[in-house]
């Protein structure tokens, strides 16, 4: 038998035979991962099995490859603090389905996990976290090979008026070498390159260009399936409260 206990943030929850659920938890140390937990559709388990929680879960299979069983005990809950707030819920279901979405199963990444959480924690406490979700994103294509190289431009080489980002390249562009290719560019806003400040607009175009990668590049090597829709509904909702 084979078992370990870990930390995690529940990704999903699907039911599973008569009285159980399947369940996709983001742990710490061993990565993306699935378990049955029994009983896990019954109103006992409801309040803890909520995505976007944080949990205690023990792991045990009779063999590596096998689905294998939770059993989860509640270390923080998210759900209900963001659930009156239709940004914050955007943000958090955004970030939940883009991790079940696009991480490897099974394969570790202690940094990316530990932003996630500082992420999630601070939806939770204040309401400046779409900077800090715009970033979150950048380093998830980062930690999935596809990061973005915004620190000079792929031309020239200078740090100055850094405007667009090559969807080809991932790089960055100055405004004075776009030569005819400005309109095929991806807009790069001065928030992503360490702005501490921005507005809901600024953060919805920097979403544009993560947005590009994560469907032109990151979709089409996991089989071609479309993004999770919540992703959309939170660029939506900054577009709403940009224009308003």
């Amino acid at each position: 038998m084979i078992e370990w206990r870990d930390e995690g943030i529940l990704l999903a929850v699907s039911n599973h035979a008569e009285n159980s659920a399947i369940v996709e938890i983001f742990t710490q140390s061993h990565g993306r991962h699935s378990g049955v937990v029994r009983g896990g559709a019954g109103r006992r388990q409801a309040p803890i099995l909520q995505v976007g929680s944080q949990v205690h879960a023990v792991w045990k299979a009779r063999l590596e490859e096998h689905i294998g069983s939770f059993k989860v005990e509640p270390l923080r809950s998210r759900t209900a603090q963001v659930i009156g707030d239709p940004l914050t819920l955007a943000g958090l279901t955004s970030a939940i389905g883009l991790l079940s979405f696009l991480l490897p199963e099974r394969e570790a990444h202690a940094s990316l996990y530990q932003d996630s959480v500082n992420l999630l924690d601070l939806m939770c406490a204040t309401n400046s976290w779409p900077l800090a979700y715009l970033h979150w994103e950048l380093k998830l294509l980062e930690v999935l090979g596809f990061g973005l190289d915004l620190n000079s431009c792929a031309v020239s080489g200078t740090t100055e008026n850094l405007l667009y980002v090559s969807p080809k390249s991932g790089r960055a562009v100055a405004a004075h070498h776009t030569g005819r290719w400005q309109e095929q560019l991806l807009p790069l806003v001065p928030c992503m390159i360490g702005n501490s400040e921005a507005s809901n607009n600024e953060i919805a175009e920097g979403l544009r260009t993560t947005g590009y990668f994560f469907e032109k590049r990151l979709a089409p090597s996991l089989g071609n399936r479309p993004l999770p829709m919540a992703r959309q509904r939170l660029v939506d909702r900054l577009n709403t409260l940009a224009s308003a």
